[in-house]
């Protein structure tokens, strides 16, 4: 397998793990994406959330409610470490939003980095 198909797989496997803490918002399983020191930033002007137990405790005042929501997306590239990931979240309220995400794999499948960017598709003109 190439180091191409490699982190491809990781991130597969890394996203499917990110589905289910969303589903669970299980403290454990949102644990389980990142290493202790990793960062997740969530927006472009606003400091990233720092750490394992922040990116927990920031997760769950964030968390969307079980079953309220679908995600399709798909691996657009993957470069070294860093995989590039588009999808489509659909809440049941109504509101779909354009995903992209940016995760930096570490050599555990763990995520040291992860940046998402979600753009509200009601406003597209």
């Amino acid at each position: 397998m190439s180091d191409r198909e490699t982190t491809s797989a990781a991130a597969r496997a890394w996203i499917d793990g990110y589905l289910r803490a969303w589903e669970s918002n299980d403290p454990d399983d949102i644990r389980a994406l990142f290493t202790h020191d990793a960062e997740y930033r969530t927006e472009p002007w606003r400091a990233p959330v720092a750490g394992s137990d922040a990116i927990v405790a920031d997760w769950l005042e964030r968390r969307d409610e079980p079953g309220s929501f679908t995600f399709e997306w798909d691996v657009l590239a993957v470069d070294g470490p860093l995989a590039f990931v588009q999808g489509v979240t659909r809440y049941s309220s109504g509101t779909d939003y354009s995903n992209l995400w940016v995760i930096a794999l570490g050599d555990d499948g763990r995520a040291t980095a992860f940046t998402e960017w979600w753009m509200d598709q009601s406003k597209a003109s």
